[in-house]
């Protein structure tokens, strides 16, 4: 589980087929093989790693699913550790499974994200979404996307402040309002 509060910038190195390599420093300290990293939001396994690197190996479910597969070495990358028990939960419930790929409308500090279809009815208003691994309150709900206030320290710090509109980035919604769809079935609808 994690909380949506990147931890680090990092930068991606390169791909050899689907390992993927990334630079990094803080996400490194006291990491093991097989520990995961939250990565542009998307949980990844830790399976090299050496001083200011890490490896990870992305599956073809994960390239479908997920902005990762067009990312090019130099792009900045988002990273956090999942979160130890007893840990602050800071920001929301996340567990590092993409929903689906949005796409960046306007930047920050208004910024918009049109968000797929399917995802729409688990965005309201002041609810979370975790938009390239960012705990965000939506701000509006429009119908095709969602607005959220980017202070100028989280667009510093996170990609947002560095992604090009149009681009696309990594969508989780709320799993507690899937969880509660799943458990009420036709009910929720």
């Amino acid at each position: 589980m994690f909380t949506g509060l990147v931890e680090e910038l990092g930068t991606f190195q390169g791909r050899d087929g689907d390992r993927f390599r990334f630079e990094a420093r803080t996400v490194l300290d006291g990491v093991e093989i097989g520990d995961s990293i939250a990565t542009n939001g998307c949980c990844l396994t830790v399976v090299e790693h050496g001083d200011g690197w890490w490896s990870t190996d992305l599956s073809p479910e994960t390239l479908r699913r997920t902005s990762l597969g067009h990312i090019e070495p130099g792009d900045r990358v988002n990273f956090e550790r999942p979160t130890r028990v007893g840990d602050r939960l800071g920001g929301h419930i996340v567990q590092g499974h993409v929903d689906g790929v949005g796409t960046l409308r306007v930047p920050p500090p208004d910024l918009e994200v049109e968000v797929p279809a399917d995802l729409m009815r688990y965005c309201v208003e002041k609810g979370s979404i975790t938009i390239d691994g960012v705990s965000l309150t939506i701000v509006e709900v429009r119908d095709a996307s969602v607005t959220a206030a980017i202070i100028p320290h989280t667009a510093e710090v996170t990609t947002l402040g560095h992604t090009p509109v149009g681009a696309p980035v990594n969508l989780e919604v709320d799993v507690i309002a899937k969880y509660v769809e799943s458990l009420l079935g036709d009910r929720a609808r």
